[in-house]
């Protein structure tokens, strides 16, 4: 299985993010986790398209952008035109999870679905097949530096099950609490993408510790 690293800036230093980006990809990130969140689905408030854009030219890698947001269909079109390659929201934000699933596709984006820790993996039963990606949130979402909550290892387990029955290449991604400690833990229950935050920008050497986490992975 081939797995992946994706930085979330949300632990980024925001005086200096573009610096930061080109850092993590040159410590080598697979994505850009990009956090999108509106003060009003989660109690936080982050960046919008305008600094997506202009991100864009310092990210080499994919910029996989999470929204946060309700409503959500407004921001689909400005965040693809902004240059993101994959756009996820969370089922609970659209009035119709098909039509925004559609909406992302006819933009030219990857399209992921996100599940908080307390969101049953039901609209999977109706979605699936049509999604690139399922983000799978080990935390309750809004900020970061929270720990990782082991109750979602089952429900890691499970989507990994409905995405091989799938028969497709549907990356399965966790977000929150991710370090090179539980890493392994997390892929050995289904996972193949990793969003980091903390335990990435917080660290003095980047590199290493991305590189630790694909130490962890590589023995699997």
């Amino acid at each position: 299985m081939a797995y992946r690293i994706a930085p979330s800036i949300l632990s980024a230093d925001f005086a200096r993010l573009g610096e930061e980006v080109r850092a993590v990809v040159k410590a080598g990130a697979d994505l850009i986790h990009f956090d999108v969140m509106d003060n009003h689905y989660v109690p936080n408030l982050t960046v919008g398209p305008l600094v997506c854009a202009a991100l864009r030219p310092h990210a080499q890698v994919p910029l996989d952008v999470h929204l946060m947001v309700r409503p959500v269909d407004a921001l689909v079109p400005e965040f693809a035109k902004a240059g993101a390659s994959i756009i996820s929201f969370h089922p609970e934000a659209s009035d119709h999870v098909d039509r925004t699933i559609a909406l992302i596709r006819e933009h030219g984006c990857k399209a992921g679905l996100v599940f908080n820790p307390a969101t049953p993996l039901v609209w999977l039963d109706y979605t699936l097949e049509k999604l690139d990606l399922v983000l799978l949130m080990s935390v309750n979402p809004g900020f970061g530096g929270q720990a990782f909550i082991p109750s979602v290892l089952p429900k890691i387990e499970d989507t990994r099950r409905r995405i091989t029955a799938t028969g497709k290449d549907i990356w399965l991604e966790v977000d929150g609490g991710i370090k090179a400690e539980n890493i392994a833990q997390v892929a050995r229950a289904g996972a193949d993408t990793f969003v980091a935050g903390s335990a990435i920008f917080g660290a003095r050497d980047y590199a290493a510790t991305i590189h630790a986490m694909r130490d962890q992975l590589a023995v699997l």
